[in-house]
């Protein structure tokens, strides 16, 4: 009962703040996307072809969550994107405070969309609100279609599933139907995006599902429930 009541004043401080941050998105109508996947799965890939294909059209920014280095806020820096490295030494996810110091690097008001890629892991994250409107769960074809079986409440706070790396699919025992049905059967409501960013298959559809977003005014929330390189520790 000790660890429980422990537990519950430490995600009561994060919500605490979350909800801080939900509000200064809200005010700036600004529409944020928290990018979970296990480590590999492509989510600085695919969010570097977002980039290519959003950058220099709508003014985004990034959030980058890490264990150790810079090297992903390198990697989205040659993007001419606002982006700040988090650096956590050791945690296995990023928190709201930590989200909030690295926004206070932005000017929000003159954002349309800001990605938070958090660290690779799909255990602690689940139970960390950011303050975004959007939980994107980022699997791949590599690591088998019963990922939301294994990793329920990653599964059960998302709002979108991205099946990246659909090119190799002749080549790796994946079954995408099934996988669709694992995870929906955790989250019925659950959007997916089926692409490979690494060859830009089926990356069209995430592209414009994002430029809807951006257009919403103030943006829609998915939620039901409640330039260069800065680091930030």
């Amino acid at each position: 009962m000790k660890v429980l009541t422990v537990e519950r004043k430490v995600l009561k401080k994060n919500d605490d703040i979350a909800a801080e941050n939900r509000a200064r998105f809200a005010a700036a109508n600004l529409t944020v996307l928290n990018l979970l996947s296990s480590p590999g799965a492509g989510k600085t890939t695919l969010l570097e072809r977002t980039l290519e294909k959003l950058a220099g059209r709508y003014r985004l920014a990034v959030v980058e969550g890490d264990v150790q280095t810079d090297n992903d806020a390198r990697r989205i820096a040659r993007y001419n994107v606002p982006v700040v490295q988090v650096i956590t030494r050791g945690g296995c996810h990023l928190e709201a405070d930590l989200v909030q110091d690295a926004v206070a690097n932005f000017n929000l008001e003159e954002l349309d969309l800001l990605f938070i890629e958090n660290v690779g892991n799909l255990v602690c994250p689940a139970n960390y609100d950011l303050g975004e409107a959007w939980k994107v769960v980022i699997i791949s074809t590599t690591e088998g279609e019963d990922k939301p079986l294994k990793y329920p409440p990653m599964f059960r706070v998302a709002q979108v599933c991205v099946i990246n790396k659909i090119d190799l699919l002749p080549y790796v025992d994946f079954n995408l139907s099934r996988a669709r049905e694992y995870a929906r059967g955790i989250q019925p409501d659950l959007q997916f995006f089926e692409l490979s960013a690494r060859t830009g298959e089926g990356l069209d559809a995430w592209i414009d599902w994002l430029e809807n977003l951006i257009r919403q005014n103030p943006p829609d929330s998915g939620s039901t429930r409640k330039p260069g390189i800065e680091k930030q520790q």
